[in-house]
C-alpha cells in the first residue's frame, strides 16, 4: 500500500511539474512542419537544419510539409497540438505576421505560439529593369516621381513580401503606381526581365544572378546592414531611404504552455545548428543572413515579431487587403 501511494504521489508530483515531464524529452522524433510545399525556400532551410538538431536532440527530426490556405492549415496544426515538444512549426514573415491580418484565424498569430528562435532573415532590395535611366536610388524615386503616370511595379503576389514592401515603399516616397501582381516572385522576375514592368521589391536571393550579370539593375538593400550576399549594395540609409526595412525573416515556434524546459533544450539544439559551418555556409549561399546569437533567443523573437505586427498590420488594412 505505501509503495503504491508512492507511485501516485510521484505521478501527481511529475503531472504538476512541467520541468519534470523536460528531464526525459525528447524521448522519440520531433515533427517540424513547414507550411509550404518540398523545395521552396522555408522546406529548405527546414532540411539543412534537420541533421544538425537530430545531433543536437539526439532524435530524428522529421520534416512534414503541411500546405495550403498560405499556410494557415500548418500554423493551425500546430496551435492544436500539445504542448509537449514534438510538433514544431517552422514560419516566417508571412505565416506569423501577414495572415494575422489577412485571415480570419482561430488564434491569435503572436501570442497563441511559444517562440524558440529566429533562424534568418532575407532581405529585400529595390530592382528595375536596365533601360530605368537612374543609376542610383535617389535618381530611381525622382525618375518614378517624374513619370508616376507610366511606371508599372509588379509583386510576386497580393498580400504577398514584394507587394507590402511595394506599398511600404511608396507611402515613403509619396507615390501611387499601379500593382502588376504575378503569381510569384519567378513569373514576376522574369516580366521585369522582359520589361513588362520597371521596378520591384524582392528578396535579396530572388535576383542576386541577374543583379550580377547586369540583366537588372538593384538601388538599395532594405535593411540596416550591407549583406554577405551582395556587399557591393548600399543599404537604403546610405541610399537616401533611410528607416526602409523590409525582409523576410524565419523563426521556429512550439504550440504555446510548452513547459519553459522543453523550449530551452528546443532552443539551445537551434542555436547549436545556427553555429554549425555547414549550417552557415549553406544559408549565406541562399542569401540567408542568421541572426547574432543575442538575438536567437525566444524572447528576442517574440518582440520581433510583435514588432512586425505592429508595423505591418496597419498598412495592410490601409490597403484593405483581405484572402479572398
Amino acid at each position: 500500500m505505501k509503495t503504491l501511494r508512492a507511485v501516485c504521489a510521484l505521478v501527481v508530483a511529475l503531472g504538476a511539474d512541467p520541468g519534470a515531464m523536460a528531464q526525459g524529452y525528447p524521448s522519440r522524433p520531433i515533427t517540424v512542419v513547414v507550411p509550404f510545399s518540398a523545395g521552396g525556400p522555408t522546406d529548405t532551410l527546414a532540411r539543412i537544419m534537420s541533421e544538425p538538431m537530430r545531433r543536437a536532440l539526439g532524435q530524428t527530426v522529421v520534416i512534414d510539409n503541411t500546405t495550403g490556405a498560405g499556410g494557415t492549415i500548418a500554423t493551425t496544426r500546430v496551435v492544436r497540438a500539445a504542448p509537449d515538444g514534438y510538433l514544431l512549426v517552422i514560419g516566417h514573415w508571412g505565416t506569423h505576421v501577414v495572415n494575422g491580418a489577412y485571415y480570419t484565424l482561430p488564434f491569435d498569430v503572436l501570442n497563441d505560439f511559444a517562440p524558440l528562435a529566429m533562424i534568418a532573415s532575407n532581405p529585400q532590395m529595390v530592382i528595375s529593369k536596365p533601360a530605368v535611366p537612374a543609376k542610383n536610388l535617389k535618381e530611381l524615386i525622382a525618375w518614378i516621381k517624374a513619370n508616376q503616370d507610366k511606371v508599372l511595379i509588379g509583386t510576386g503576389g497580393v498580400g504577398g513580401a514584394s507587394h507590402m514592401a511595394g506599398i511600404d515603399f511608396l507611402n515613403r516616397i509619396g507615390v501611387k503606381l499601379q500593382f502588376v501582381p504575378y503569381r510569384g516572385a519567378a513569373p514576376a522576375l522574369q516580366a521585369l526581365l522582359a520589361g513588362e514592368i520597371d521596378i520591384y521589391v524582392t528578396q535579396i536571393s530572388s535576383a542576386v544572378g541577374q543583379v550580377r550579370s547586369g540583366k537588372l539593375r538593384a538601388y538599395a538593400v532594405a535593411a540596416k546592414n550591407r549583406q554577405e550576399a551582395m556587399p557591393e549594395l548600399p543599404t537604403v540609409d546610405e541610399a537616401g531611404l533611410p528607416g526602409f526595412y523590409t525582409a523576410v525573416w524565419h523563426g521556429i515556434w512550439a504550440p504555446k504552455a510548452t513547459p519553459r524546459d522543453i523550449v530551452m533544450k528546443l532552443n539551445a539544439a537551434i542555436v547549436e545548428t545556427l553555429a554549425d559551418p555547414m549550417v552557415r555556409q549553406r544559408f549565406a549561399d541562399l542569401g540567408q543572413e542568421i541572426p547574432p546569437r543575442e538575438q536567437q533567443t525566444p524572447e528576442a523573437l517574440y518582440a520581433y515579431q510583435k514588432a512586425e505586427i505592429e508595423k505591418w498590420w496597419p498598412l495592410i488594412r490601409a490597403a484593405g487587403l483581405k484572402a479572398e
